[in-house]
């Protein structure tokens, strides 16, 4: 056991969109992801998704809003909400999810990753 320095970690990847896993616990992944642009529509049928901005700020639409959440602040998506993360400049961010999610939910596309890289 080591304590895991996020800065360093993500100084270790360039790609947007692809989550790097830092850790598990309790059939959960802590991952880390740089995003910059738009991602794709889509849902979690089974899964909450937690979004922590660690830099940046990242903008979430649902289809009757858009939320904008700013460098420590977090927010939870509920299973079975459609939305699509918007990030103008790039935005570090750790999510908290459920071994088994698919970042791309109910979508496959070409920015669907099948295994995140554990770094």
């Amino acid at each position: 056991m080591k304590a895991i320095n996020l800065l360093e970690k993500f100084q270790l990847f360039s790609e947007h969109w692809t989550p790097k896993k830092i850790g598990e616990l309790n059939g959960q992944q802590v991952l880390l992801a740089k995003l910059k642009g738009e991602f794709i529509w889509h849902t979690h049928e089974h899964e909450d998704e937690l979004f922590l901005i660690i830099k940046g700020k990242l903008k979430i639409a649902f289809k009757d809003t858009t939320i904008e959440l700013n460098e420590g602040e977090m927010y939870i998506i509920p299973k079975g909400i459609a939305h699509k993360p918007i990030a103008e400049e790039e935005v570090h961010v750790l999510l908290f999810e459920p071994l088994e999610i698919k970042h791309t939910g109910n979508i496959t596309s070409n920015l669907t990753v099948k295994t995140f890289e554990t770094i």
